[in-house]
């Protein structure tokens, strides 16, 4: 007798391939049999009448790495037939830290997880990945993350590490790909990552080549020199000898309008270089992050204490105002900043919450401020605690990226906030409905193989993402006519509609589109490294 049965779906299996009707077995966390199982025994089953069933859903690109254990049923992902989120990006991770580091990662990481008096214990990545295994809902793979590292090693300082901090950055990073990492993110327009050379990342990159570990880049420049800032992440990956995973991959911005072309040509060219292009991208059209992140880099040097300090010094505020409005700020991708582009997403602390939501321009005129000052303003009397929408995007970039073969679905979805960005709890549900099924851009086998398979080989599960007997059972039930994102900019936390049923490693996490309280994910640790051996310190 089996564990679960799912009966008479139509089977879209994650290879790409043309459906067909088949019945599913499960035994503990595998699928068994696949095919015509009539008569087959099962303690449940589940009835697909007809309804679309698939390999779970890969968000390639998360900040769900405090908020899966602070809310481990995670409904935002559960929803939208998630069944595994990767974290560890934008060069900022939460493992491994030190005493000094835990404080000032908390700080700098507040607009992406929330202020939490959750006991971070953790000091190696190992420790913090068993959190997940001992009650989340959905799978967790991390990267090892850079500015995390040389936080630790080199601190906030703007140089070149010595080549004693260069071997000790090395040597944490092998140890965070024995622990189970999956590649090494960087953020480059984020303090401390944006300190570092293409020479320095390229030895880093040296350290995850062993494990068969990628490289995942925030590259330096999405605005006027993005095409450069991609080529550059490219030839890291050339030089290195590691394959390139383009993360949050757009081209966007009105000085790069009718440039996708020249981005795909790269993409292709480098491909069939044999230097190994993949990329992820979410469907929308505004992007979010911590407010000061625009800042331009000369601002981060020294971390937090210094940032506010040069937002209240009368020159330096100055000099800010001027490259962020005029001449264009490194942090605002080389483009000066229109005020109209941002939208206040959440604040922390004791601030008038009635601006959440609200542009910049229109929260600024409530203050009876210039929108600069009341945005420096607000930084300084929310210790830097605010993140931010920019509207940004080119909606045909957008579908000439989805269409490529290399790319996979990310939703770099922040959870916190008054009112965060709809892609945390719609970029699955909204790339399946609007993309494949309501413009028809890609088949549903194209479309499914780009959030299954496609992902689950470029994080090194190869045992999910394809329904076929001996593969973990993560399963997700849908009806592709119902399935719909119902979070918007106006509505973010509004939960996607369409999915019936998901199953992770064998347990069903949603039934009959409820949840169930189950939480039967686990820490995704890199098959290449060596996950039996625990450390204490780094």
């Amino acid at each position: 007798m089996h564990d679960l049965l799912i009966s008479g779906g139509r089977v879209i299996d994650g290879t790409g391939s043309p459906w067909y009707w088949a019945d599913i077995a499960i035994d503990g966390d595998q699928i068994v049999a696949v095919g015509s199982l009539r008569g087959a025994a099962a303690r449940k089953t589940i009835y697909a009448d007809g309804r679309i069933v698939s390999p779970g859903f890969i968000d390639m690109h998360t900040h769900s790495d405090l908020q899966l254990l602070l809310d481990p049923l995670h409904e935002c992902k559960l929803f939208q037939g998630v069944t595994t989120d990767v974290i560890g990006h934008d060069g900022l991770g939460l493992a491994p830290v030190t005493p000094e580091t835990r404080d000032i990662l908390s700080e700098q990481l507040a607009a992406w997880n929330g202020p939490t008096d959750f006991k971070r214990d953790w000091t190696t990545l190992t420790e913090y990945l068993d959190y997940f295994d001992q009650g989340a809902v959905v799978n967790v793979a991390t990267l090892a993350s850079h500015g995390t590292v040389r936080m630790a090693v080199v601190g906030m300082d703007n140089r070149e590490p010595t080549d004693a901090e260069m071997a000790r950055m090395k040597a944490i990073i092998d140890q965070c790909m024995r622990e189970g990492a999956i590649g090494l993110s960087t953020g480059l327009t984020y303090a401390p990552c944006m300190f570092a050379s293409d020479d320095e990342l390229v030895e880093l990159c040296k350290a995850i080549q062993p494990y068969r570990g990628f490289y995942c880049p925030h590259h330096r420049n999405y605005g006027d020199e993005a095409l450069k800032g991609y080529w550059d992440s490219i030839e890291i990956g050339r030089r290195s000898g590691v394959p390139v995973h383009l993360t949050h991959c757009h081209l966007s911005f009105e000085i790069n309008k009718g440039r996708v072309g020249e981005l795909i040509a790269m993409i292709d060219e480098a491909r069939a270089e044999g230097v190994e292009v993949t990329m992820d991208a979410y469907p929308y059209l505004a992007g979010q992050t911590y407010m000061h992140a625009f800042l331009p880099s000369w601002a981060h040097e020294g971390g937090n204490a210094a940032i506010l300090g040069r937002l209240q010094a009368e020159e330096s505020r100055a000099r800010l105002q001027r490259e962020l409005e005029v001449t264009g700020s490194d942090g605002m991708q080389g483009v000066p900043l229109g005020w109209d582009m941002l939208r206040i997403g959440g604040i922390l602390g004791d601030h008038d919450p009635a601006i959440v939501g609200m542009s910049l321009p229109d929260a600024a005129a409530r203050a009876e401020k210039a929108p600069f000052d009341f945005f420096a303003d607000l930084l300084i009397e929310t210790q830097l605690g605010v993140s931010g929408l920019a509207f940004f995007g080119i909606e045909e970039h957008v579908q000439a990226i989805m269409r490529h073969p290399a790319h996979v679905v990310g939703s770099d979805g922040i959870l916190v906030g008054g009112q965060p960005h709809p892609r945390g709890w719609g970029s699955h549900a909204r790339f399946l409905s609007h993309y494949v099924r309501d413009l028809a851009l890609l088949s549903w086998e194209e479309g499914i193989r780009k959030i299954t398979s496609a992902p689950a080989r470029r994080i090194g599960s190869l045992d999910r993402g394809i329904v076929r007997p001996g593969f973990k059972a993560d399963l997700v039930v849908f009806d592709p006519d119902s399935l719909r994102a119902a979070s918007t900019y106006e509505n973010p936390r509004s939960n996607a509609e369409g999915v019936g049923e998901v199953i992770i490693n064998g347990v069903q996490a949603l039934a009959d589109g409820q949840v169930t309280g189950a939480t039967p994910g686990r820490a995704l640790r890199n098959p290449f490294g060596r996950p039996h051996e625990r450390h204490t310190s780094f």
